[in-house]
């Protein structure tokens, strides 16, 4: 909103009116903006929460502290989605592509988590939301995303002088200067399955290299190819961090590690000097993403105030749900989903873990008559709880190896 009215101002030469225009200065003002309404409005809807009774009841695993969780407001993450929101309405350029499908991803997430635990804590279902009502939400999300990102059209930079988008004129598949003797400097064309890949020196995959053996006919199925792999990439992270939300700070500090780095991706991705100098994917209009992540850190971290050891507040799936599916589809949006599996490690190896335990004991008590684990206890938090480390220290050195992890995702746009 205030993007489009500093447009407006400047026109009149308002003094000040033009910073607007700057995506640093925007994203400085959502992430202090988030802060706000995470650290200061946060209280009070913890305050609300406590009145209304919305306690989470703790089901005893048998681990230390927490039965003394039972109690602790949950339904938090309305916290985080309102800090994420209004920023973003307030200060991002809300006729982008790459923002109205962040708003998009947040608040249909979001009401899915804020049903299922409306279920659980006002119903006293302690099942909550139908498991394949959330599945269906997550795979239609990933269809929306998946075939908006293919068929999207944008403009690539060549190694010509950059020219400025408003002046240039389209002509067919041909981007030329306006007013100019036709030379051509840039080309117009869909993205499509084309992607960034990690570790390799000419660092763009096409997914139609998957369906090759399909000869001629390969381009007609490519676009299926990618759509999955987003539905997949969707549903996946939104569960991982789902499954990673069982300790204190643990998803909400994970998140906001993630957040950072998918910031500084998008920034230099959505910068021609800066993607040319890095030798990266280019990808017109979406530095302004880094509004929207800025306003993403902002929440996790004034949410992570209230949330830390001991908590006062749980997230919920109204949270992690709406996390974990932010983080995937904007890893999508800025083509850099395939260092998912370096830069979310931790979800991955929580949600993981729990594949193996159950996959494991199904398997040896079909096989055996009795079941049998791999850990302790699944997910991999809780294993490292039985063995009797103290919750925070997990949570410390959790969030070490995401940041680590974090560095080498950023080190891979020169390691190649």
């Amino acid at each position: 909103m205030f993007y489009f009215l500093g447009t407006w101002l400047d026109r009149y030469d308002l003094s000040g009116a033009g910073l607007f225009q700057y995506i640093s200065f925007r994203s400085a003002l959502a992430l202090i903006s988030a802060l706000i309404v995470s650290m200061i409005f946060g209280k009070r809807i913890i305050n609300y929460l406590h009145a209304k009774q919305v306690g989470e009841s703790v089901r005893d695993l048998g681990l230390d502290g927490q039965i003394e969780k039972t109690g602790t407001p949950t339904m938090g993450g309305v916290i985080i989605l309102a800090a994420i929101l209004v920023p973003t309405l307030l200060f991002a350029k809300l006729n982008n592509i790459y923002i109205i499908l962040m708003l998009l991803t947040t608040v249909w997430l979001g009401l899915i988590g804020f049903l299922d635990d409306y279920i659980k804590v006002f119903k006293k279902n302690k099942g909550g939301l139908a498991a394949w009502f959330k599945i269906a939400g997550q795979v239609s999300l990933g269809l929306i995303v998946g075939l908006t990102m293919y068929f999207q059209k944008d403009v690539v930079i060549g190694d010509k002088i950059p020219v400025r988008e408003v002046d240039i004129t389209i002509n067919d598949s041909v981007v030329v200067p306006a007013g100019s003797d036709g030379k051509v400097l840039k080309y117009v064309e869909s993205r499509g399955a084309t992607t960034t890949i990690p570790f390799v020196k000419n660092n763009e995959f096409n997914y139609k290299w998957l369906v090759s053996w399909l000869g001629d006919r390969a381009g007609n199925w490519t676009w299926l190819v990618f759509v999955l792999l987003v539905i997949l990439i969707v549903t996946f992270i939104s569960n991982g961090a789902n499954i990673t939300d069982g300790l204190d700070g643990l998803a909400t500090g994970s998140s906001a590690i993630i957040g950072a780095t998918l910031g500084i991706l998008a920034y230099v991705s959505g910068n021609y000097e800066l993607a040319h100098y890095l030798n990266i994917m280019y990808i017109p209009n979406s530095g302004e993403l880094a509004v929207f992540v800025s306003a993403f850190i902002g929440a996790t971290v004034g949410f992570l105030w209230y949330n830390s050891y001991p908590a006062q507040v749980f997230m919920g799936d109204t949270g992690s749900l709406a996390l974990g599916g932010i983080i995937a589809v904007f890893a999508v949006l800025i083509r850099k989903e395939l260092f998912i599996p370096i830069l979310c490690g931790v979800f991955v190896i929580e949600n993981v873990s729990v594949v193996m335990q159950v996959g494991w004991f199904k398997y040896t008590r079909k096989r055996f008559g009795t079941g049998r684990r791999i850990f302790l206890m699944a997910p991999l938090h809780h294993h490292f709880q039985k063995k009797g480390y103290a919750e925070p220290k997990i949570v410390i050195r959790f969030l070490i190896i995401g940041l680590l992890l974090a560095v080498i995702t950023v080190v891979t746009l020169k390691i190649r």
